[in-house]
């Protein structure tokens, strides 16, 4: 069977909510390491968020503060860095992981201690990845899901990648919209990755259902030096 590269925004079309989605590979030139992070919400409180990166990493607040209703599983931070090692993830998992590289530990023992999001009935998944830059560059992304539609036990899967020229591996928590939410199913989507950051952030935002995305964040990693760009787009923009 041929190996698919999908459209990113073909994709996000046919979805007007796949919650949050994580995508990592390589540009098509070899140079550059590649991740997206979008965030995307139904309620007033899901929706009142922003990103605002700090040095290497990336920090989720609040738009308006005083329209905040419950901070717990929209207020952390999805990207952080420990030495040559990039994380990003979709909660409070980022810092679990984190903390357990600092120990020498691994990314997936960090995510045996954590479960899916407490959200019944919608179970949201917890996704993750990591990006490793120690020899050369390699990724893994990780989902955690409900067993059932219970809740009852939680199904962990990791899925490690050689990176492809031009390829990207695209994973999110939701498989639609819905009341409850159907979780994402199957193995993460190979995704096409190009050269030119700007390029690749418009094709994600403008496919983002308008009505439901929050904020996107791309980071272009170069391999050989370790020189990073990166572009944040916020629904919402004080002055704005």
């Amino acid at each position: 069977m041929a190996f698919e590269i999908n459209d990113i925004g073909a994709i996000l079309r046919k979805n007007d909510y796949p919650g949050r989605g994580i995508i990592i590979g390589k540009s098509s030139d070899e140079k550059k390491a590649v991740f997206a992070y979008f965030i995307m919400g139904r309620s007033e409180n899901s929706r009142n968020r922003i990103f605002i990166e700090h040095e290497e990493e990336l920090q989720i607040h609040p738009f308006d503060i005083t329209k905040v209703e419950d901070p717990s599983l929209i207020i952390y931070s999805p990207v952080r860095v420990n030495g040559k090692k990039t994380v990003v993830t979709n909660g409070d998992q980022t810092d679990t992981i984190i903390n357990f590289l600092e120990k020498g530990d691994s990314f997936e023992n960090a995510l045996e201690t954590r479960c899916f999001e407490p959200d019944a009935p919608n179970y949201t998944p917890r996704i993750s990845g990591i990006l490793n830059f120690e020899n050369g560059f390699d990724y893994k992304l990780s989902i955690l899901k409900a067993a059932d539609e219970e809740g009852n036990g939680c199904n962990r899967f990791t899925y490690a990648y050689k990176p492809t020229a031009g390829v990207g591996h695209f994973i999110h928590t939701y498989a639609s919209n819905g009341n409850p939410i159907p979780s994402f199913v199957g193995e993460p989507v190979p995704v096409g990755v190009g050269n030119d950051i700007d390029v690749f952030v418009w094709l994600i935002w403008r496919h983002l259902n308008a009505d439901n995305r929050v904020s996107l964040y791309v980071r272009f990693t170069d391999i050989e030096s370790g020189m990073t760009e990166s572009r944040i787009v916020n629904k919402n923009e004080k002055g704005v």
